[in-house]
């Protein structure tokens, strides 16, 4: 397990690629940052559809930046602690998704599920692309399936 940097609290850039500071969990930091990507979420589900994949894609492009950033910064390719990736895997899982506590929780489990499992293609991905671009990349394949699966649920429910 890799510990949390103390710049997390002084480097904004830090602060943001950890997920305001929920990639500092001292065990299962992606878990904790999917979590806190929650209430964002939350406020996103407000948005027209439209809007919400604009702010997706700028929080992808910035998260390129500032999980390259942070992980050139530490000296890690892809520390335990940037979540920054979890938070938009989880926003990619729930586009479309109208809100609900337990539509919330389906897409969390979704997500986690393939972020942890990691299939094809997604280990390759982790493995073997570099820099923020891969360290974002793996997760927005982990979100696209879970949202398969969750439009799928409910598609059929």
């Amino acid at each position: 397990m890799n510990r949390a940097p103390a710049s997390i609290w002084r480097n904004p850039i830090h602060f943001l690629a950890f997920g305001l500071g929920s990639g500092a969990a001292p065990f299962a930091p992606g878990t904790f940052g999917t979590l806190a990507a929650i209430p964002f979420f939350w406020l996103l589900s407000w948005l027209p559809l439209s809007l919400y994949l604009l702010v997706v894609l700028v929080a992808t492009a910035v998260g390129i930046w500032l999980c390259g950033r942070t992980s050139r910064d530490l000296g890690v390719h892809d520390h335990s602690g940037i979540v920054w990736d979890e938070f938009v895997g989880y926003w990619i899982t729930m586009a479309a998704v109208p809100f609900s506590w337990e539509a919330a929780l389906w897409g969390f489990v979704a997500f986690r599920i393939f972020d942890v499992i990691k299939p094809w293609p997604i280990r390759t991905i982790d493995r073997r692309v570099a820099g923020g671009f891969g360290i974002m990349l793996d997760d927005i394949v982990a979100g696209i399936y879970a949202w398969s699966i969750i439009h799928l649920w409910l598609w059929l429910y």
